[in-house]
């Protein structure tokens, strides 16, 4: 399968920026999902830790285990037949040094099959973004709002320190990274850094600038509960069919109506 040449793989990724192509990315985190987003033509597909909150509940990404981030990314790789499948490292794994990053990281690529992974930080950890590059894994960095440091951050804020993101960004790109993710900063600062590096830049929250866009997918399909953030655009909303789908079934058996003649046996 990796050698189909339909098969989004990191040079052609890193390509479309040159060619000038807009990127598309979503979430995904379990087999059927990802059958839906990759049969959709989204480019690339990201494994993410906010698998924590959208899956299981919690109130930030913090407490999503490696292994737990391993077993959803296998279920994601295995509905996966064109996208470029990009896995988060969760917390520690990107605060242990280059060896443990390298061997979490590997852990990753051989027990998934996934093409690369995704790492919080830029100016201050290049050396770990270079040891994963130099032990053969792409690396996608992840500059402004990081999800990681939300404890530090005192919550989910605008980044506007335009210096220090433009220091972390070159940073990730001279120490091998093929792609940077850029959340929650101003779409203005965005479009500078850009234009800035040589390699795509993906915005969540950072404007059109940037050279492709990613969404949570359940926040896409209208599926979270409650006020989402500014930059999502809910495109349907399946939360409510759904609610209103299950609503008839309960009525239905309630009243006796399902199962039918047509759904029983004879």
């Amino acid at each position: 399968m990796s050698n189909d040449p339909g098969r989004v793989t990191v040079p052609k990724f890193v390509a479309m920026k040159a060619a000038g192509r807009k990127i598309t990315m979503l979430t995904a985190y379990d087999f059927t999902t990802a059958q839906l987003v990759d049969g959709a033509g989204v480019d690339a597909i990201l494994v993410g830790d906010s698998v924590a909150m959208v899956v299981q509940g919690r109130a930030n990404t913090l407490p999503v285990t490696l292994d737990q981030m391993i077993y959803h990314a296998e279920m994601v790789r295995r509905g996966v037949q064109r996208a470029l499948v990009i896995v988060d490292m969760p917390f520690p794994t990107d605060r242990l040094g280059g060896l443990e990053a390298v061997r979490s990281a590997a852990r990753i690529l051989k027990e998934t099959g996934c093409q690369a992974v995704k790492f919080e930080g830029g100016g201050d950890q290049p050396e770990v973004i270079a040891a994963l590059v130099s032990a053969g894994i792409p690396v996608m960095a992840h500059c402004g709002l990081r999800p990681l440091n939300i404890h530090r951050l005192g919550g989910h804020r605008v980044q506007r320190n335009a210096e220090q993101l433009h220091a972390d960004v070159k940073a990730a790109e001279a120490a091998g990274a093929f792609a940077i993710l850029l959340e929650c900063i101003p779409a203005d600062l965005a479009a500078e850094i850009t234009a800035a590096v040589s390699i795509p830049t993906i915005g969540i929250g950072a404007g059109p600038g940037c050279d492709g866009q990613v969404l949570v997918f359940h926040d896409l399909l209208g599926l979270t509960p409650g006020r989402l953030p500014r930059h999502v655009k809910t495109y349907a909303e399946l939360g409510k069919t759904a609610m209103e789908a299950i609503s008839r079934y309960c009525d239905d058996v309630r009243a006796g109506q399902f199962p039918g003649r047509d759904q029983s046996f004879q």
